[in-house]
């Protein structure tokens, strides 16, 4: 949360009634937000990048709406528990959809803010509680972390479509490069070293979406089974983020080790190396399903390395060299 600035932010409703759009896009999921006030609406800024003004259009083709509302204070969901993050939220369930609450040492255990949505991740109302805001030096932003990564992490279990830990780099020589990694692999070094050696575009440096394409993102000639990966707004240490994709050439896994030693992995390696590497909601079965399904179709179109390598010049010269 952001320190209030002026006690004036905090005003939970405006005079006018008027709604207020606004749009982004990460990861080829395309989300609207309606409120009655700028600041109900307002990105916070690792989002500002991947505004889309073309989201908030009536007629656009959305995958995720939104409706931002203040209410005195967060009711509580009825249905199950399904997830406890230890800290920050905790999601529910019924037969209708699902409730992230989400809490602060701020407010006690009270919830300061709350999204229901339907179970196809497309429909949801984000509540904001005022007797939380009202009684505190904090200004409300309604997508703050974690809920815009939950928002698009949960929404990519009903596509063909996954988020894994890693750097996307494409090279100076036109190639598109995924490198996964745990943290403390050599993803931010990675960054750092093709950036400092060449021109290249540097999708993120730390969380990279891969997916089939929407196919209001196709182009005439497109492959509609081309595999794509995208930036998003959740870097790493050397803050590299771009909105922007490009089409998956390969894929390596990043070890410390010596001499720069790149090993083909089989299809069933590179699915367990991919899913131990991925953000997928493990509170339903289906959705670990769809994710290792989706996995065995990137491990059947794009090659995968284990890559063992030291963080020098000698290391980016070595994947520029790899033609297989």
């Amino acid at each position: 949360m952001t320190s209030r600035i002026e006690s004036s932010v905090t005003k939970p409703r405006g005079a006018s009634g008027a709604v207020i759009n606004r749009g982004f896009s990460v990861g080829g999921v395309r989300v609207h937000l309606s409120g009655a006030r700028t600041a109900d609406v307002a990105l916070v800024l690792p989002l500002e990048p991947f505004r889309s003004e073309g989201c908030s259009l009536e007629g656009c083709e959305l995958d995720i709406d939104i409706r931002v509302e203040w209410v005195h204070s967060i009711p509580w969901f009825r249905g199950v528990r399904t997830f406890d993050s230890g800290t920050t939220w905790r999601l529910y369930e019924n037969e209708t959809g699902f409730g992230f609450y989400f809490s602060s040492k701020v407010f006690g255990d009270r919830p300061f803010k709350s999204l229901l949505i339907d179970r196809e991740f497309r429909r949801a109302t984000l509540q904001l509680s005022e007797e939380c805001f009202e009684s505190c030096a904090y200004f409300a932003e309604p997508l703050e972390y974690p809920l815009d990564e939950l928002l698009i992490m949960h929404r990519l279990t009903q596509e063909r479509a996954i988020e894994l830990h890693g750097v996307g780099i494409v090279g100076p020589d036109g190639a598109s490069n995924l490198f996964v990694g745990h943290s403390g692999a050599g993803k931010s070094t990675t960054a750092r070293l093709w950036s400092s050696l060449h021109k290249v575009a540097i999708l993120s440096d730390d969380r990279i979406i891969v997916r089939e394409s929407p196919v209001r993102e196709l182009l005439p000639g497109d492959d509609p089974r081309q595999i794509f990966m995208y930036g998003t707004p959740w870097h790493g240490e050397g803050c590299f983020a771009l909105p922007q994709r490009a089409p998956l050439g390969r894929i390596f896994v990043l070890e410390h080790g010596h001499g720069n030693v790149l090993t083909r992995l089989s299809r069933s390696q590179m699915v367990a190396e991919l899913f131990a590497r991925a953000f997928v909601p493990f509170h339903r079965h289906e959705y670990v399903d769809s994710a290792l399904s989706f996995l065995e179709r990137v491990a059947d179109s794009v090659p995968c390395y284990r890559f063992s390598f030291e963080p020098d010049e000698r290391a980016v010269e070595r994947i520029l060299r790899c033609k297989e």
